[in-house]
């Protein structure tokens, strides 16, 4: 049986994967998810898990590019493909301008959706590069927080927009 290129063998799959930029070839319950995957094999516990149910986006990861939900996926199907964390982004500096943003307008607070949120902000920067603040509002209605109230967490994704727009350059 194959899933996605897979090969399943009885309860486990083989997969092989690039994880923030490193080969990674594992077996792994055919049936786990990759949030799972990502914080118990691979010790990547910058996602959380909060519904489990796709709608609080804490479990955010960045999918050949695209955000989706580490909860929604499994780990299966994501063989042969480039999965980028938290840990990843941060690593590579990608994030240092929205990090400093969150700092600055305290929009972290206890940090729970803080990985997502910054994974959903600089995907949309990435995208748009000019948003509104009502685009910004939308486009993290997804990621659910109970901190902070979003406004802080939208002055942030707006000022390194701002910033951004200032120097010319486009995030």
């Amino acid at each position: 049986m194959s899933v996605n290129g897979a090969t399943c063998m009885g309860e486990t799959v083989s997969i092989s994967v690039i994880v923030n930029g490193e080969p990674v070839t594992r077996e792994v319950k055919a049936r786990q998810s990759l949030a799972d995957f990502l914080r118990e094999d691979m010790g990547l516990t910058g996602l959380h898990l909060g519904c489990e149910h796709g709608v609080c986006g804490a479990c955010s990861v960045m999918v050949d590019g695209d955000v989706i939900r580490g909860c929604l996926c499994l780990a299966a199907q994501v063989d042969g493909k480039s999965v980028e964390t938290i840990e990843g982004l941060s690593d590579r500096g990608a994030l240092e301008p929205l990090q400093a943003a969150f700092l600055r307008h305290n929009a972290a607070q206890c940090g729970f959706c803080t990985p997502g949120m910054l994974i959903a902000g600089y995907d949309f920067l990435v995208r748009e590069g000019n948003p509104e603040r009502d685009e910004i509002r939308d486009y993290i209605s997804g990621n659910f927080c109970r901190c902070t109230g979003y406004q802080a967490i939208v002055n942030a994704i707006e000022a390194v927009a701002k910033d951004a727009r200032k120097s010319g350059e486009a995030r």
